[in-house]
């Protein structure tokens, strides 16, 4: 049954609208998004500035031409490997130079991208072959064993044929020194050779055999319909699950956020946001590429690193989440640093604390822009205008998008200030779960005569126009913007042989702000020669650090209801 606003049709209308008075005047409402292909970006920046800097990588810069080439070296490898078009392929990297070849020579091959957090283990990636029907993967050395463990642990039918692995050092100068170096505590990380894995029934091969190809790939004509990128969300139940990107829905927020952030071919963007996670790929990668942008690539975060980076390369706009400025702010070293170059810093997935914001307005002349999407938007469906932004707020709803915040029982559109569940309306909108009718269908609702996807997240809108998160509809713990779904991480525990049943909760955590807390039942045989700290380890040892509890509590029993369901809420509020 369609729902419609509980108010007058004026009235509604000029709810919708009132966040306009605050547009900048300088972009128009909505955009026309061109009929390309995300690799059309890529091509035609290439032919624009052949020369200018694309990527760089502990100093080792890459150009547009020398990106190009070698994301079509690879798209030729991926084909001479008997890559469809349409067929899916496993990245697992941290941030680096062959991430952002990769991930256009899949798209130049006809493939779809399925990003996987590196931090995942053997475990977890089992799922990320198995659910999105993959075939190929392509990863750094240092997770290579992790994805062989996963793939050899499958049926033979469903196991990796291929799996291409690159080393850092592929992509920078081990021998760097001085401030474009890599950190010391890295120098291990980044500088290892490791032995290439054997594959059950597969293949192993070594970057360097793909940027060897000479040959133009072949041609594969691409819509903008298409599927583009698979990556995939967690949530209250079951496994996580694959959300359905084409070319268009990624191209619109590319672009949008480009105009948004006043972007140009003089940006230099530092990406230290995972360029696995929608936000990375979408607001940094396609947004920097589409625009001939300059990405400063960090792999992972470190504040002195990314404090030189700024400095040396002038580093323009800086996508990031709360507790990095927070962190980078706090360094003994920050008076080494200049930041003067700034003129865009903004981010997402948890609230700027105030007083930090204030800070970086009083020293620097930055307003923190904050913003908010989900796997399921491609990242932004919601930002605070540049110049009229609200702290602590999710901002107004993005370039050609509608949303509104309803009573998630009976869809009636909320009055402002009432909290309700937020939906979302517009072209960055997923099509859907992969292979998940049933859950497609439950995440949407017809408004209005339009199809609306529901967030799960509990929201008001106030007079301005302006979005607010008040709590959350769906079970989840954000950890430094990284969301972590109990029920995942309690069907993982459930897989040592202590563990009798699990229930995980979020704690509070001053800098994290939250944190993962899993009450425990062991069973019987174990009782006493099992400890927390074992618990924690083989967590540690068997998922994704940002999921592992960082506490474990025993318990003789769990709380339940008559139909013998654990009642999660009740161990939350008594840690609250």
């Amino acid at each position: 049954m369609e729902r419609t606003s509980r108010f007058p049709n004026s009235a509604v209308r000029s709810d919708v609208c009132s966040h306009h008075r605050f547009w900048p005047a300088r972009l128009p409402h909505a955009i026309t998004v061109p009929e390309t292909s995300l690799w059309d970006n890529l091509e035609t920046s290439a032919r624009r500035y052949p020369h200018k800097a694309a990527l760089v990588f502990f100093g080792r810069v890459f150009s547009y031409r020398e990106l190009l080439q070698k994301a079509e070296s690879l798209a030729s490898f991926l084909q001479n490997l008997g890559l469809q078009k349409g067929d899916r392929v496993l990245l697992n990297m941290q941030n680096c130079p062959q991430l952002v070849i990769a991930h256009f020579a899949i798209l130049r091959a006809g493939g779809v991208v399925v990003p996987v957090n590196p931090m995942n283990r053997a475990q977890e990636l089992k799922h990320y072959i198995l659910d999105p029907d993959a075939r190929v993967a392509i990863t750094t050395a240092d997770l290579a064993a992790d994805l062989v463990l996963a793939s050899d642990a499958l049926e033979a039918p469903q196991r990796l044929a291929h799996l291409l692995v690159t080393h850092f050092t592929d992509a920078f100068d081990a021998a760097i020194a001085g401030d474009d170096a890599p950190p010391q505590a890295w120098v291990d990380w980044l500088l290892q050779r490791h032995a290439l894995p054997q594959l059950r029934d597969g293949q192993v091969h070594q970057w360097e055999q793909a940027m060897r190809v000479t040959a133009r790939p072949a041609e594969c004509f691409v819509t903008p319909s298409d599927l583009a990128v698979l990556p995939y969300t967690s949530g209250t139940t079951g496994l996580p699950k694959g959300c359905m990107h084409s070319h268009a829905s990624i191209m619109h927020n590319a672009i949008a956020s480009s105009l948004w952030g006043n972007g140009s071919a003089e940006n230099v963007v530092l990406a230290v946001v995972p360029m696995f996670h929608i936000t990375g790929m979408v607001s940094l990668m396609h947004t920097s590429i589409r625009a001939g942008a300059t990405l400063v690539l960090m792999p992972r975060w470190h504040r002195e690193t990314a404090g030189l980076l700024i400095s040396r390369w002038k580093v323009t706009h800086w996508t990031n989440i709360p507790t990095m400025v927070i962190d980078l702010l706090g360094s003994p070293d920050f008076d080494r640093y200049d930041l003067s170059s700034l003129v865009y810093i903004g981010g997402g997935g948890a609230a700027m604390p105030q007083a930090v914001a204030q800070r970086l307005y009083e020293q620097f002349g930055l307003s923190y822009i904050e913003g908010y999407g989900l796997t399921e938007t491609a990242a932004p469906s919601h930002s605070n205008p540049p110049d009229a932004p609200k702290q602590q707020c999710l901002g107004i709803p993005f370039m050609s998008t509608e949303a509104r915040v309803i009573d998630p029982d009976t869809l009636l559109e909320m009055p402002f200030g009432e909290p309700g569940e937020i939906i979302i309306h517009g072209p960055e909108v997923f099509q859907g779960y992969w292979k998940r009718p049933q859950a497609t269908e439950a995440a949407f609702v017809q408004f209005e005569g339009k199809r609306f996807f529901r967030s799960g997240d509990l929201g008001h809108v106030d007079a301005d126009g302006y979005f607010f998160l008040t709590d959350r509809l769906k079970r989840m713990i954000n950890a430094s913007g990284f969301k972590v779904w109990p029920a995942e991480v309690e069907a993982l525990m459930f897989g040592h042989p202590a563990v009798q049943e699990a229930c995980v909760i979020s704690i509070r955590d001053d800098y994290r702000g939250e944190s993962v807390k899993a009450v425990v039942v062991l069973r019987p045989s174990y009782e006493g020669s099992v400890s927390e700290e074992d618990i924690i380890n083989w967590c540690r040892a068997n998922m994704a650090i940002y999921k592992c509890p960082r506490v474990v509590q025993f318990v003789q029993a769990l709380p339940k209801s008559g139909a013998g369901k654990v009642m999660w809420r009740v161990l939350q509020e008594a840690e609250k």
